[in-house]
């Protein structure tokens, strides 16, 4: 374990560990494009300069192995003269382009030249032109112009995704960034080679020209995709949603988690939040009353009443969704089958979608772990509700999210309103149910509510609210614990944190948890699943 001293302070490291990682422990930052810690280290962008006593040359702390009573002076008046030397190379080419530039307000050689590059300019020669606006896929832009050839991506598609699509070719000050002739950048995880760009070199398709950085807005949660709960930051405009047609929602970035994506992110899960802003239930839908329009209070007082009227508790149905919360799920389970005796499953007709051995699931929803622990899954089955309701056995029928259509054929969806006293549909978007149901609640996105999930691996993960539910939308638990009030049960939660620590106590495998333990990197609360598909 050397010990070594960086800016005065000690520290011990285990051998093998580099001067850029010794000082990360240290809180020290040494600015870096080329080095990224999920990638090979590469040493070509030299801007990591620092200072070693005993050493004749400023050496380049990604690559230099820490050594016992080693000296090393980050932001020495020799090292920073190093890096702006290096800067002023840097810049000799690129072009004046930060006012059109979407990496503008976040690009790390705007910022670098404003902590320590500032000088004044020698070059005076024409700039080299390169490609501009160049399309490399259907997700990203390159503009070679802007390229400090850093290779992060390079690396990226050479390591990560072993697709091998990026070059480096020519050399000199012709060297140019690009993909190798007859490719084109479509692999699955494609986009995060912009999101480790340092400059503006490589952009977002979707982003472009949309919105300046500092208007955003950002929002830690989980990806909704599919069951391994990527972490993101969803960006949005909260209060300028004309700058984006309306939809409040920008981008979405990868954020570290070391235990579930590390700093990547697939592109399906990146670009599958249309919905959030797109196709949504706005309104309570239901019969006029005496031509009076539905309410939320006229739909749970409905709703209520048709519930305690079924004779039994057992011709109640409820299928819910693997999209809700763990404590909306527990809230499910509570009121229809623990007090009410009603018949409830999160078990629906598998609908696998595509998978690989890195991030992305078959499983396409985020909670299918989270309703096996609380026996949702399994202990009934969505598809004999259904038949029984067709059979004349259940008076209501209440579906969370799905589409019925799609899971049980359209011959069978279309006779549930027919056969049933009440078909409830609630959900976030339009969707043929939508159209079946006799009354439909439009509830809250996953990103407009509190709650948590938990991944395929057995991690419990928190997610937040970004923003106000759309419309007159209302989260799912809220209208739980409405409807439980009209039904006369003793529920006597206020919100997600009180009925997750209710779950908590009735659940072994939550323990006690609460929600500040969760954190922000989530807890492993069951073994990694078995299975055979990822």
């Amino acid at each position: 374990m050397p010990r070594l001293t960086i800016d005065g302070r000690e520290i011990e490291v285990p051998a093998g560990t580099t001067v850029i990682q010794a000082a990360e422990k240290l809180g020290i930052f040494i600015p870096r494009y080329c080095y990224h810690p999920g990638l090979s280290i590469a040493g070509n962008c030299r801007i990591c300069l620092v200072e070693v006593e005993k050493f004749p040359k400023l050496q380049i702390a990604c690559n230099m192995p820490v050594a016992d009573g080693m000296v090393v002076h980050t932001k020495s008046e020799n090292a920073e003269d190093g890096r702006r030397a290096v800067l002023e190379f840097l810049l000799a080419n690129h072009p004046l382009d930060c006012p059109v530039c979407d990496q503008s307000g976040e690009c790390d050689l705007q910022n670098f030249y404003m902590n320590f590059g500032l000088y004044d300019p020698r070059f005076r020669e024409q700039k080299n032109k390169k490609k501009k606006a160049v399309e490399l896929g259907p997700h990203v832009m390159l503009d070679q112009e802007r390229c400090i050839l850093c290779s992060r991506c390079v690396r990226f598609t050479d390591e990560i995704t072993k697709t091998g699509e990026f070059g480096i070719f020519n050399r000199g000050d012709r060297a140019e960034l690009g993909l190798y002739p007859g490719e084109v950048l479509d692999n699955p995880y494609a986009t995060n080679v912009v999101d480790i760009c340092p400059v503006g070199a490589l952009t977002e398709r979707d982003f472009r020209f949309k919105a300046r950085v500092w208007y955003l807005s950002s929002a830690p949660t989980v990806c909704n995709g599919c069951s391994q709960g990527c972490n993101i930051d969803l960006h949005f405009l909260p209060d300028r949603p004309h700058l984006n047609d309306g939809a409040r929602v920008v981008r979405v970035k990868p954020r570290y988690n070391a235990e579930v994506n590390e700093w990547w992110l697939c592109d399906e899960g990146r670009f599958g939040f249309g919905w959030v802003d797109r196709g949504r239930l706005g309104a309570v839908r239901g019969p006029k009353t005496n031509g009076a329009e539905a309410t939320w209070e006229t739909a749970l007082a409905a709703i209520s009443e048709a519930i305690s009227g079924a004779s039994d508790g057992a011709r109640v149905g409820v299928i819910a969704s693997t999209q809700l919360t763990c404590e909306e799920l527990f809230l499910v389970r509570e009121i229809f089958r623990k007090s009410l005796g009603a018949r409830v499953t999160a078990s629906v007709p598998e609908r696998p979608g595509s998978s690989d051995d890195f991030l992305v699931k078959a499983d396409k929803t985020p909670n299918t772990r989270g309703a096996t622990l609380l026996g949702l899954m399994g202990s009934d089955d969505a598809e004999a509700i259904v038949n029984d309701a067709l059979a004349g056995e259940l008076d209501v029928l209440w579906i969370f999210e799905h589409d019925a259509i799609d899971l049980f054929g359209e011959e069978k969806a279309r006779k549930l309103p027919e056969k049933l006293r009440l078909l409830v549909f609630s959900g976030t978007n339009e969707s043929a149910t939508a159209d079946l149901a006799h009354w439909v609640l439009p509830t809250a996105a996953y990103v407009e509510k509190d709650g948590t999930f938990v991944n395929h691996h057995g991690r419990l993960q928190r997610v937040g609210p970004a923003f106000p539910p759309f419309g007159d939308s209302r989260e799912d638990w809220r209208v739980l614990m409405d409807l439980a009030r009209m039904l006369d049960l003793p529920l006597e939660w206020r919100g997600p944190r009180e009925v997750f620590r209710a779950l908590a106590e009735a659940e072994a495998p939550f323990g006690d948890l609460t929600y500040d333990k969760i954190g922000s990197d989530g807890v492993a609360i069951a073994p990694a699943e078995e299975a055979a598909a990822p």
